[in-house]
């Protein structure tokens, strides 16, 4: 391979050449193109736009391997395969499921030149040796793939994503793509600062779905919801056009009642969760693909992914824990352009329940073990040295160190060894990253609010959907259930006093970020309360909020 760089023609031939697509959209020529100019790229773009394509066609042009950051076992082997159909050099994967000497294999072939991609999961790349190896060939292109993972304010969070910015500055800082399809301003921000994207471009198409039609279902008991979600599917199920969907809940419980119900209606059915072995979630996985189920009900654990052109309906069956996992999952539907419903099923008293399962309390006790653990060594370590003194899974153990860390209690040095910082005790670090997770956990009870807001609105249910991403849509969009009931209205722009994506400041609140203007109202996330809607005579009589930052 030789570096090039990488016209739009010479981006477009490879792409025709290796990988068989003869027409690149606009987003990702653009992001491909921001690559070869040598920048790192954020680029946001709904499933089924081809994210892939944005490293794989500028990896061919670049000298070295590329590092595929994937959170899935079952997607990284979805993209291998896909790879491994096309005329691109060849594709590895490494994970935990394999053999010993498949590792080897696979690391010999990246070594070797002869594999361009490696892909891998975040928690391989929590191994100090295996990012050592990585460094010693020189990466070229460092992908992280679901990167709202990174973020705490992504739907998905997981802890190994946050060390991912200092796995690419162990690497020396290739060129990072950041790929997801759900990230809101201040998500895209903080995937930005935690990734430490340099000299970075954001590449990011409208969210806006028009072939999905938006509708909530409201119910009174559960009982009226659970008659009501298995009569949709039932009707839907009964026309060959549109049986094939997905059904979301909220717990593995109700993935199995769920399918049994519908299976005993006739439907061809599959649950879907965690607690089921990785071979039974395959198989389900691999029957949804091949028309073999029609309707898989799952948890969240489901559909990362998935790449199923003529899904005809997504319907949640509970509230889902924010509007971010809500668009990511009905982007599910409708990939071939076609007419698709996703329809929520709401109850209020199911906002309770998100509550509860969201809940995340500060690992207190692990907490205390890893600031008194470092505090009394004189050097720094590696964070996988604290097994042997810190008695919690790697998991939990990361988590604290990362809460540690977000509030100036623990460095980490280039090589990614830990220290404490000075100045303060193992007792006051453990308050202040107890007060930390406290403070994220108000921002994901906001969230939940705004999922509120979506479910009961009388407006445009589209206008509310995009309004939460920062994208206006003025006129009512004509095809959701509140502009057939006749109760959406145009909305105004608002004002030039608070436009979208600005920020401003709250006496009590702190800082924020505009995210959406009405005539008469606007909605900002506050970086320390979440999401809050204010009226704008309010705001103008008590002088709520200032574009200007507070004195100190």
């Amino acid at each position: 391979m030789t570096t090039s760089s990488g016209s739009g023609d010479e981006l477009r031939r490879l792409a025709a050449d290796k990988f068989g697509w003869s027409h690149l959209r606009d987003e990702q020529l653009e992001a491909m193109e921001q690559v070869m100019a040598g920048h790192d790229v954020l680029a946001v773009l709904p499933t089924g736009a081809g994210k892939s394509a944005i490293y794989q066609v500028p990896a061919l042009l670049l000298d070295g391997p590329t590092v595929v950051v994937s959170p899935l076992i079952a997607l990284q082997n979805d993209q291998v395969e896909g790879i491994g159909d096309s005329r691109a050099p060849d594709a590895v994967v490494v994970n935990s499921t394999q053999r010993d000497d498949e590792r080897r294999d696979a690391w010999d072939a990246v070594r070797r030149g002869s594999a361009e991609y490696v892909f891998l999961s975040p928690e391989q790349l929590a191994d100090d040796d295996r990012v050592d190896a990585l460094a010693a060939i020189g990466v070229s292109l460092f992908v992280v793939d679901e990167a709202h993972c990174v973020s705490a304010w992504g739907h998905d969070f997981r802890p190994d994503y946050l060390r991912l910015g200092r796995v690419v500055d162990r690497l020396g800082h290739p060129r990072v793509v950041a790929l997801t399809a759900t990230a809101a301003p201040p998500v895209r921000r903080d995937i930005a600062t935690r990734l430490g994207l340099r000299d970075h471009r954001e590449v990011v198409a409208s969210f806006d779905r028009p072939n999905l039609r938006l509708a909530v279902e409201r119910s009174t008991d559960d009982a009226g919801k659970r008659a009501a979600v298995t009569a949709a599917v039932r009707a839907r199920t009964a026309d060959p056009a549109t049986r094939r969907g997905l059904v979301y809940v909220a717990s593995r419980k109700d993935a199995e009642r769920y399918a049994g119900e519908l299976a005993g209606v006739g439907a061809r059915v599959a649950a879907y969760h965690a607690g089921m072995s990785a071979a039974d979630r395959e198989r389900v996985h691999r029957d949804f693909l091949a028309d073999e189920v029609d309707v898989v009900v799952a948890t969240s654990a489901f559909g990362m992914g998935i790449d199923k052109p003529d899904v005809r309906f997504v319907l949640h069956a509970s509230v889902p824990d924010s509007l971010d996992s809500y668009y990511q999952q009905i982007g599910r539907a409708g990939r071939d352009g076609e007419p698709a419903d996703a329809t929520l099923f709401y109850r209020p008293e199911d906002l309770d329940l998100q509550k509860f399962l969201t809940a995340r309390r500060a690992p207190e006790d692990t907490l205390r073990e890893v600031a008194t653990a470092l505090d009394r060594q004189d050097r720094p370590r590696r964070p996988a040295e604290l097994a042997d003194e810190v008695e919690a899974s790697p998991a939990r153990r990361t988590r604290a160190v990362n809460l540690l860390e977000e509030v100036g209690a623990v460095t980490t040095d280039a090589s990614g060894r830990i220290d404490t910082a000075p100045g303060r005790t193992p007792e006051q670090a453990v308050e202040q990253a107890v007060d930390a997770a406290e403070a994220q956990q108000e921002l994901v009870r906001s969230r939940i609010g705004m999922v509120r807001r979506y479910a009961e609105t009388t407006g445009c249910r589209r206008q509310e959907l995009l309004g939460y991403f920062g994208e206006q849509l003025p006129d009512p969009c004509g095809n959701c259930d509140t502009c057939d009931a006749g109760t959406a209205r145009r909305r105004s722009p608002g004002t030039d006093e608070f436009p979208v994506d600005s920020t401003v400041h709250h006496p009590h609140w702190g800082a924020g970020v505009i995210m959406s203007t009405e005539e008469d109202r606007v909605t900002v996330l506050f970086d320390e309360v979440g999401y809050k809607t204010l009226s704008l005579p309010d705001i103008r009589e008590h002088n709520l909020l200032s574009h200007e930052k507070p004195h100190p």
